[in-house]
């Protein structure tokens, strides 16, 4: 009885969780979109993920006694899944698709990305045993074509090679990573693999250290404050809430959730930066929150 009474406040919270990510991956596009008038894909990458390691360690050694006395190394069989969540999804991603934008329209590369939370179901199906459940399925399909008619929206019609090539790889980074991570929630706290994960990633992005020393010298205040807030709160609060609710829920069905992000990411550049989206991609948009409620649905 106790676990009946005890699982709908761990939904909640897990529920919750995912909200305040997605809102904070969704604002990153805003905050990218000022960063990357000023930085280069490497350094913006480097920037980000050395920023939000050192915040994450911090934040580690600032915990309580009797909660640094639980926490342990990882074992041996936890690195290989860390060095891949770590170098795909934290690395490749944000290498990737800071360069893609730079190439792409935003409705193209929102499509092109956003196979990504199908790829997660159909992995995590496989690889973790969650299987196909049919609300997932449906769901998922439901808001993918919210994304398809949100990027025929905005899209200019013309997507080079080399960008679609980026944000194809991504995509997939991005589901290897999360299929990745899954397994390892269960015997690591989650601030930790998220931190061990983003410290991997600052570290493949090291070689572009002189890029960024140069770009910031040369950085107006305002931009480099948007650096900072996309290491602080996308980033390292983001990805902490992000592994907390996956913890607490299938891989898949945290994938599809993943495409209400481009839904909020609209509705920021309406507030903030004044971009006033097509009746289509607010209808796309409609699409993809009711493909995401569908999965969500429990009976």
């Amino acid at each position: 009885m106790s676990s009946l009474v005890e699982a709908p406040p761990d939904r909640r919270l897990a529920t919750a969780a995912a909200a305040v990510t997605v809102v904070l991956w969704a604002s990153s596009f805003v905050a990218i979109r000022h960063a990357g008038t000023e930085f280069s894909a490497g350094a913006l990458s480097l920037a980000r993920l050395g920023l939000g390691s050192i915040l994450l360690g911090a934040i580690l050694l600032a915990r309580p006694k009797p909660e640094v006395a639980v926490r342990r190394w990882p074992a041996r069989r936890d690195w290989p899944p860390l060095l891949a969540c770590g170098l795909l999804w934290f690395g490749v991603y944000n290498l990737a698709l800071n360069e893609a934008e730079r190439r792409l329209d935003a409705g193209t590369a929102a499509m092109l990305v956003h196979i990504a939370p199908l790829l997660i179901a159909v992995l995590a199906g496989i690889t973790l045993g969650e299987g196909f459940p049919r609300r997932l399925v449906i769901g998922g399909l439901v808001a993918f074509g919210g994304i398809v008619v949100i990027g025929t929206s905005t899209s200019t019609g013309r997507a080079e090679t080399w960008g679609v090539v980026l944000c194809v790889t991504a995509a997939v980074s991005y589901a290897v990573g999360v299929v990745t991570q899954k397994p390892l929630l269960s015997r690591l706290p989650a601030a930790e693999v998220t931190w061990l994960a983003c410290t991997i990633g600052a570290v493949l992005c090291l070689p572009f250290a002189p890029t960024l020393v140069s770009e910031v010298r040369s950085a107006s205040a305002g931009t480099i404050w948007w650096v900072i807030y996309l290491a602080a709160f996308p980033t390292a609060l983001g990805f902490t809430t992000w592994a907390f609710a996956l913890r607490r829920t299938s891989a898949g069905k945290m994938g599809i959730t993943v495409y209400a992000v481009p839904v909020v990411a609209i509705a920021l550049g309406w507030i903030f930066l004044g971009e006033t989206p097509a009746l289509l991609a607010l209808a796309g948009g409609a699409l993809c929150l009711g493909g995401v409620a569908i999965s969500r649905r429990t009976r």
